[in-house]
């Protein structure tokens, strides 16, 4: 039996979006969580769906894993207290296999970020693609569980209120069907109204920038808007605290509130903002409609570059909207759009959200077999069918081609490599490109019950895409290398450059004919960037929202891979030194 929704274009003046009786209160859920369920497919694919009838909810009964996230309570027994550090690493894992998926990955969100949601709210509204009834009423849930005391909303969940976030998820309840009248909505309005409104070549940028800058741009090249409606009128009126009407639209492009603005322009920016709007009134014709056509065709490639996942869902749903404003409701980018968006949002304890990509699953399904493997766990006879399922899973998970549209598209080779989320998602990362070869390697090379589906070849082909992202300096980014100077660009990260130092060793170990001598170059490299970046406190700048302590993990890990130890190596000594003097008084340590 299918539960997956059809895909019918709903209009936006359609019951699909009209408004809805939402409860004051967001303590409880607004639907029942004994009728959610997650179903995971296809590589890792994520889906949650609602069932309506007691025929399909007796079809498929709710499992550990949907109960977990829904914050249901798992229902497993107790397990007796740990007198090793063994046994609890044990017990950890007895509890963490009922979370492992069919497939051999493990499920999980990856929030965090308040502006991720309005994107898939807006953009869904815009391309008459509507949401399940639940849906709309659990987004709203989350909605209401994360704003601010003042009533706003900010960039993640722990951050202030800013224009930004605030102007994003009003819109957002408003659209999904709370009324304008509802306490929330009122009290969002008033922190809306009393914050603070004061009056290259892109393939060189950060990837995020670019994939997100390339449909906005050409949505702004043609002058996109939607038909006039109620909806639209009346969040004219509810977001600005002046008539719309009135506003000057040209003179607002620098008028950015404090609170949002994390970087103050100079006036270098400012001044060549006003050139590039001079050009804008005396553009020519067919050199506008050849760029705009251009930046269609980048579009189309990196939709289909993906399967229709794109780089995460900012993109995607501008992705979207660009697509419906050629193609409209009956062409196929629409309904594989459509097919996609799903994968993206999680149902959770506190409501219904939309994760940063589509889920983290080479990413923690790498770490937690190292951890099997490292610990000694994995030879446990009770954990061999969930670990060779893993391995199965990280088979599949593998990309074993360049994109479709490789050069053409400003892409990074793929073959060989691990993405952060799924192979069909088909972006290239440094460092799970490193952990997810670590893991095969672990299951393949150091446990004799494993099979050895991943072939010596197709670990060769990683090395190969790990050699080819190292930078001049030494260093490693996330998805690419860095092509232009310091300003909305890749950087080089101590996790990513961590992560290549470890797996490449580990290789090296292995295998020890293959390239052995680029390989070699490249961890010296490597090392010598890792000694620069150490503070002089002994710890490492960490970057993917975490610090000290998490960035120090990976690089001491790396450095005693290579014979540096507290013994051996100033720099193992100084970080040692720098942990030991950050431990908290009950023996842990905070990232």
């Amino acid at each position: 039996m299918s539960y997956t929704p059809t895909a019918i274009p709903v209009s936006r003046e359609s019951p699909a979006w009209s408004p809805l009786e939402v409860p004051h209160s967001s303590n409880e859920p607004f639907t029942d969580y004994t009728k959610w369920r997650l179903k995971v497919s296809d590589g890792g694919r994520h889906i949650w769906h609602y069932l309506k009838t007691d025929e399909e909810v007796a079809a498929w009964p709710q499992n550990t894993v949907d109960k977990y996230w829904l914050g249901l309570g798992a229902g497993l027994p107790p397990l007796p207290k740990a007198k090793t550090p063994y046994e609890a690493a044990l017990n950890g894992y007895k509890f963490y296999q009922n979370l492992q998926s069919e497939d051999g990955h493990w499920s999980g969100e990856y929030g965090g970020p308040m502006f991720l949601l309005p994107g898939v709210v807006i953009g869904s509204y815009i391309a008459n693609m509507a949401f399940t009834l639940e849906e709309r009423l659990e987004m709203i849930r989350y909605l209401m569980n994360h704003t601010n005391e003042d009533g706003g909303w900010g960039l993640h969940i722990e951050g202030p209120s800013t224009v930004f976030g605030t102007g994003l998820n009003y819109a957002s309840i408003r659209l999904l069907g709370m009324k304008a009248d509802h306490p929330v909505a009122v009290k969002a309005r008033a922190c809306l109204h009393k914050l603070d409104w004061l009056p290259i070549h892109p393939h060189r940028w950060w990837i995020h920038v670019r994939q997100v800058f390339l449909p906005m741009s050409y949505l702004y090249g043609i002058r996109f808007t939607i038909p006039e409606n109620d909806m639209v009128l009346a969040l004219r009126e509810e977001l600005y605290p002046q008539d719309y009407y009135q506003i000057h639209w040209p003179s607002q492009r620098n008028n950015i509130a404090a609170v949002d603005l994390y970087s103050p322009h100079t006036k270098l920016f400012d001044f060549i903002s006003d050139i590039l709007s001079m050009y804008e009134n005396c553009s020519l014709p067919p050199l506008r409609k050849r760029a705009v056509d251009c930046a269609y065709q980048l579009i189309i490639w990196e939709d289909e570059n993906t399967s229709y996942q794109d780089l995460a869902p900012v993109n995607k749903m501008f992705n979207l909207v660009a697509r419906y404003s050629r193609d409209g409701i009956e062409g196929d980018s629409w309904r594989l759009h459509e097919v996609k968006r799903r994968d993206f949002m999680w149902m959770g304890a506190e409501g219904m959200m939309v994760c940063g990509t589509n889920g983290s699953q080479l990413w923690d399904t790498g770490f937690i077999v190292q951890a099997l493997v490292e610990t000694g766990l994995a030879n446990e006879e009770q954990f061999k069918e969930g670990l060779l399922k893993s391995l199965d899973w990280l088979d599949g998970a593998q990309m074993q081609d360049n994109p479709k549209h490789y050069e053409k598209a400003y892409r990074h080779r793929t073959k060989g490599a691990f993405g952060f989320s799924t192979r069909e998602q088909g972006y290239t990362v440094s460092d799970c490109t490193g952990e997810g070869l670590k893991a095969v390697m672990y299951l393949q090379n150091h446990l004799d019950f494993t099979p050895k589906p991943v072939s010596e070849r197709r670990m060769q082909d990683a090395v190969d895409t790990m050699l080819s992202l190292q930078n001049s300096d030494g260093g490693f980014a996330s998805y690419e290398l860095i092509r232009a100077g310091n300003i909305m660009v890749e950087y080089n990260y101590p996790e990513c450059t961590t992560s290549a130092i470890t797996s490449l060793a580990i290789f090296r170990k292995h295998y020890p004919h293959y390239r052995s001598k680029d390989i070699d170059r490249c961890i010296l490299h490597a090392v010598d960037y890792l000694h620069k970046a150490q503070t002089p406190e002994g710890g490492w700048i960490g970057n993917w929202g975490i610090c000290f302590t998490y960035a120090a993990m990976f690089a001491t890990e790396s450095l005693a891979l290579l014979g540096e130890t507290y013994e051996t190596s100033p720099y193992s000594r100084r970080a040692c030194e720098f942990l030991v003097g950050k431990q908290r008084a009950d023996g842990g340590w905070v990232v």
